[in-house]
């Protein structure tokens, strides 16, 4: 009798990812972007819908799992991270993303963000940042400038923003990137770089809010100032940019300094960028409130800063139960809940 083979499966593409439900941000919302790129990088990963999850909390953002053809949850204020670290503890062969904003994962959900950062649980963490709380109508976040004028700080906010970056570096995440939403080929390149990091990985994106804060980010991705003030890093290169690619970066020690390439200083001169280098990484992600009166203007750092290969926090997890089960067979729950010390009350 012959062998029947099973006819295969006509490739994934973007669309396969998209549903059938009305795309509800506002028109012109950098949130449209980041979906569209998301959609276009699934196929490529080469990850059936089935086991990939998107997990989000609450904002407009968090909408996100509505739009993607895959399984997901809708879950609550700030803890997605929670959320997806049990499911990633209980399902490790699913592909599990979070989505995130800067409001929802860094105020009330900052806690679990940097708890599951620290565990490198192997999930993709995709924060959306636009500098503003956009669901409940324009309140600054936790990474608006100070002086910011909103409905909720009308003299202008006191507080010190956060820079998402340096707090992803000070929870020990194995993997931290930078991109925006109005780059599409490096936004998908990121997204690829991040799903093929094992550990968790910490994708900061840049997003326009057009209604509650346009133009947060204009600097940065409109063609007449972005390569003055963007710095695209890449692995092994030295960091060069302006519009003539004639400035770079050079470290005077651990101090870096901007210098005009040309008379006497080429790109040998140049700090070269290792995203394996711990150190270097904390210095560039603090490349971040400029301009600096003696080091040069510094433009914004964009690509990976940083990955290194750390124990996942489920496969550990995993081993740990193995090596029980085969050293003292099935435990006993109720013993193991007792604990190691039994009173008898008389």
């Amino acid at each position: 009798m012959p062998e029947t083979i099973a006819p295969s499966l006509p490739p994934l593409t973007a669309k396969d990812f998209a549903t059938d439900q009305e795309v509800r941000w506002c028109p012109g919302c950098g949130d449209y972007s980041i979906l569209a790129q998301v959609q276009k990088i699934m196929p490529g990963i080469g990850i059936p819908k089935e086991n990939i999850v998107i997990i989000s909390g609450i904002g407009c953002s968090s909408r996100f799992p509505y739009y993607m053809n895959t399984y997901g949850m809708h879950s609550i204020h700030g803890r997605a991270t929670a959320v997806a670290s049990g499911l990633k503890a209980t399902r490790p062969e699913l592909s599990v993303w979070i989505v995130t904003g800067d409001g929802d994962g860094l105020s009330i959900g900052g806690n679990h963000t940097i708890h599951l950062l620290r565990r490198n649980f192997d999930v993709n963490v995709l924060l959306f940042n636009n500098q503003i709380y956009g669901l409940t109508k324009g309140q600054y976040s936790p990474t608006s400038e100070r002086n910011k004028v909103t409905k909720s700080t009308p003299m202008g906010s006191i507080d010190h923003p956060f820079n998402p970056l340096a707090l992803a570096m000070g929870a020990d995440a194995s993997f931290i990137a930078r991109s925006m939403d109005r780059d599409p080929k490096h936004l998908q390149s990121m997204l690829t770089r991040s799903y093929q990091h094992k550990g968790a990985s910490f994708l900061e994106i840049y997003q326009n809010c057009n209604i509650f804060n346009d133009g947060a980010f204009e600097v940065f991705t409109e063609k007449a100032t972005k390569q003055e003030e963007t710095l695209m890093l890449e692995q092994g290169k030295p960091l060069i940019f302006g519009a003539a690619q004639n400035r770079g970066i050079k470290l005077d020690g651990l101090k870096p300094v901007v210098v005009e390439l040309g008379n006497g200083v080429s790109a040998d001169d140049l700090w070269i960028h290792d995203e394996m280098d711990f150190y270097k990484a904390q210095i560039l992600v603090r490349l971040f409130d400029s301009p600096n009166k003696e080091g040069g203007h510094f433009p914004r750092p964009f690509g990976v800063f940083y990955e290194t290969d750390r124990a996942c926090y489920e496969d550990v997890m995993a081993m740990q139960i193995a090596e029980t089960i085969a050293s003292k067979g099935k435990g006993d729950l109720d013993k193991i809940l007792r604990g190691r010390e039994v009173w008898e009350i008389l």
